[in-house]
């Protein structure tokens, strides 16, 4: 297919757009002084959907939008309106941010020309694409989520023009944080262009995630004012102190919402391909935000192909996290994991050794697909999630699936007899409670999102110790400070990938509310000068000890077996007496307490030693002759002899005496 978009050359420019069945699609070019319209020329079909022309005389910086006409039939998936100006699909840069406006949804022939609304779509000149090296992340490393804008917003060592942008995640302050956390690679949620949905506004609120883009490919210039060359270059940053990059992309639908959204693209160019419908026409809402793109059309299976490798060859990322990715493996509306789109990203020759994040699950049917994604793709883990917080809030019986997940959740992505997991595992995110929040609030309060407390889950597996929110009470705050690093201990101390959210190693707060999407405010904006720095010298201290010991990060699935080399098991459960685990102790509702015992092929050993019981307990570990147990956190101070004071998490390290020293690798 002809490249889409707008081609730049010497000579001028070649707009190139598709449509199954827009009868006439115009280019409007726009004055860069004043954004006032001063041509408009008809692109020419050249069959199978592609309009294209070429307009000489223009350069770089040329700014732009398509016009689409035909049938107008709303009901029936049609929406051609020439008065609406539509951003290119295929912009890589637009000149200001979106802002939502009620004619941008007007009726044909019931509102103005919204030329005067929109961002107008830059003819940008992409830089020469360059060998990628590698991506720096691999499975089992630790993946940072964070919100560009909400991390960097109140940063004190942050320049104030920074603040809130690409350019600040490349700060020395910033990249000397990274490291102290040992983070693998961050995890930008979305900083492709977002629209606010349409209820925001009145309410004075916006959109503070971004997961309501208008186009795949084009920065939002709040986040990136220095387009795709801030993107590059904060990515180069962060390569050299060895941290990789993962873009979280939306792909499942767009903010042109449902019939009362706005038109902005797709939606004027041809609504009927780019989404799914009804057989009656309505359109399919498997993401619960009015609309779905259709993956397994041709066209949008080469325009998210495209936008990959625009953000590999042309930013030099690691990989990509997929928003509701169910949607881009439905073949007819059915979720199959062999289904063209997911294929095709697997075995693209440029994607080929790019990091693939999925997100597991949608709200159409057979929407959950934990465990379902093809072998290339890791996967958010929310069992993993569940799970640890069961176990933490106390919950009977839950130390069997507690041991699951520390070990990979073979129940999961053992599957076919894969030899390796592919979880990410997580104990909070950023849509939910913060980590703090979830020892401190039973009940979500979204009050602040304007829907009455309605919006979020309700079912957050939370719990307060204390007054819902009270932070006066030193007693309260030593044991919701306890619960978090027994929750974040128990995440560094699980096999596999894990993911930490931005803040949470340093007990940031959302006062509750699990939704806060729409809070681009304090809410979210992390508080650098108030923050736990004890919690987080903690959490330091657990990323030194995963880098320093690879059998905790490991992915391959344990089996109790013994390495021929060391005769040691990669794994033996004991009770707190060092005794194996029993079926019994397996089955014992009550029982809260277990210590996971890894060894590696050198003949090395690592305890985990977990108390989820608010009451003290002696554990015992095994010994061998010419070594002892010492702790292996530096943070700890741990004496087997003595009782493990209430609940939480240690980790003791077998070293040998005398001569030999420490193993190396312990």
């Amino acid at each position: 297919m002809t490249r889409l978009g707008a081609t730049i050359t010497p000579e001028g420019i070649r707009f190139a757009a598709w449509s199954s069945s827009a009868r006439r699609i115009w280019v409007s070019i726009f004055d860069e002084q004043d954004n006032r319209e001063i041509d408009r020329a008809e692109l020419q079909p050249e069959g199978e959907g592609m309009h294209a022309l070429f307009v000489s005389g223009l350069a770089a910086g040329s700014l732009y939008g398509f016009r689409a006409d035909g049938d107008y039939a709303p009901e029936l998936g049609l929406w051609f309106d020439p008065d609406k100006l539509l951003t290119d699909p295929y912009a890589v840069e637009i000149d200001r941010p979106y802002a939502y406006h009620w004619r941008l949804a007007a009726r044909r022939n019931e509102g103005a020309d919204t030329a005067p609304l929109m961002p107008k779509t830059v003819a940008r000149a992409l830089p020469r694409a360059v060998p990628v090296p590698p991506p720096l992340f691999r499975p089992g490393g630790l993946i940072y989520e964070l919100n560009v804008r909400s991390f960097t917003k109140l940063h004190p060592d942050v320049p104030d023009e920074q603040r809130g942008t690409l350019a600040a995640l490349a700060h020395p302050a910033i990249i000397a944080h990274l490291k102290r956390l040992g983070v693998s690679a961050v995890e930008l949620m979305p900083v492709t262009a977002s629209i606010d949905e349409r209820h925001l506004p009145p309410l004075g609120l916006s959109n503070a995630w971004g997961y309501n883009p208008v186009t795949f490919m084009a920065l939002d210039p709040r986040l990136a004012p220095g387009g795709l060359a801030e993107l590059r270059e904060t990515v180069a940053t962060l390569r050299q102190a060895g941290i990789g990059t993962i873009l979280d992309l939306v792909f499942n639908h767009t903010g042109e919402s449902d019939r009362l959204g706005p038109t902005l693209s797709l939606r004027g160019l041809d609504n009927q391909a780019y989404y799914r419908h009804q057989p009656d026409g309505r359109l399919v809402n498997d993401t619960g935000t009015g609309n779905t793109v259709a993956c397994d059309h041709p066209v949008v299976r080469d325009m998210v192909l495209d936008t990959l490798r625009h953000f590999v060859r042309h930013a030099g990322v690691d990989g990509f996290r997929f928003d509701l990715a169910p949607v881009l493996g439905r073949v007819d509306g059915v979720f199959d994991p062999a289904a063209p789109l997911l294929e095709a990203i697997a075995g693209d020759p440029v994607l080929a050794d790019r990091v693939l994040v999925a997100e597991p699950w949608d709200i159409g049917p057979d929407g959950y697909q934990l465990g379902n994604f093809p072998a290339r793709f890791l996967e958010w883990n929310d069992r993993y999630r569940d799970d640890a917080r069961r176990f933490w809030r106390g919950d009977v019986g839950a130390v069997g699936a507690l041991a699951t997940r520390l070990a990979g959740s073979s129940d999961v992505f053992g599957k076919a007899g894969r030899p390796a997991s592919r979880t990410v595992n997580f104990i909070a995110a950023h849509d939910g409670m913060t980590l703090a929040d979830i020892v401190a609030y039973e009940r979500k309060h979204n009050a602040a999102n304007g829907e009455q407390n309605r919006d979020g889950h309700n079912d957050n597996l939370s719990w307060n110790n204390g007054a819902e929110g009270e932070t006066d009470n030193a007693a309260i705050g030593k044991a919701r400070f306890e619960d978090q690093c027994a929750l974040l201990a128990t995440l560094f101390g699980s096999r596999g990938t894990i993911m930490l959210t931005a803040g949470d190693e340093f007990g940031r707060t959302q006062k509750g509310n699990n939704n806060a999407y729409a809070q681009d405010n304090a809410i979210t904006w992390l508080d650098w000068t108030g923050r736990d720095q004890a919690l987080e010298r903690y959490v330091s201290a657990l990323a030194t000890l995963r880098r320093a010991v690879p059998a905790l990060s490991d992915t391959h699935f344990l089996t109790g077996q013994s390495a021929e080399a060391s005769g040691i098991p990669d794994v033996a459960w004991l009770t707190e007496t060092g005794m194996p685990l029993a079926e019994a102790d397996w089955n014992d509702p009550g029982r809260h307490r277990l210590v996971m015992l890894l060894g590696d092929a050198g003949g090395g050993r690592i305890a985990v030693i977990i108390n989820g019981d608010r009451r003290q307990c002696v554990f015992t570990l095994p010994a061998r002759e010419g070594f002892q147990w010492q702790p292996a956190v530096e943070t700890q101070a741990v004496d087997l002899a003595r009782p493990m004071p209430g609940r939480g998490v240690n980790f003791m390290i077998e070293r040998r005496t005398g001569k030999g020293g420490a193993r190396k690798g312990s």
